[in-house]
């Protein structure tokens, strides 16, 4: 057998626009930094998924949208899910990543060596 290391997987949960509690502008600013520096980890996340709120940020007209483009291109897999999609009535507005489902997104989390909520 080869001597080969095994990529672990690491998942990024986001399920609000903004990161942390206490100040808005504060955090969405945290959150456009948070995404923005894990450019420099792309080689570590194997997805972002998106709940509740989230999702709004693959959507059409989130500053933070052409960030998720990039990480997506860059091969990070970015699942919205598909009840919070249509309870915000955003289906026509999605512009990064797919529409996902609770059964992959848990598939995506208990498969994760390591789960970060920012």
């Amino acid at each position: 057998m080869k001597n080969e290391k095994i990529k672990s997987t690491t998942v990024i949960y986001i399920n609000s626009e903004l990161m942390g509690f206490g100040d808005d502008k504060l955090g969405d600013l945290l959150m456009g930094n948070f995404l923005s520096t894990l450019g420099d980890f792309v080689k570590e996340v194997s997805h972002i998924l998106l709940l509740n709120g989230g999702v709004r940020l693959a959507c059409e007209g989130s500053d933070i949208v052409d960030t998720l483009v990039s990480l997506e291109e860059a091969g990070v897999q970015i699942l919205s899910c598909g009840i919070c999609i249509n309870h915000f009535k955003l289906a026509d507005k999605v512009k990064a990543g797919k529409v996902s489902n609770m059964f992959t997104i848990l598939q995506e989390l208990t498969a994760a060596d390591k789960i970060l909520a920012p």
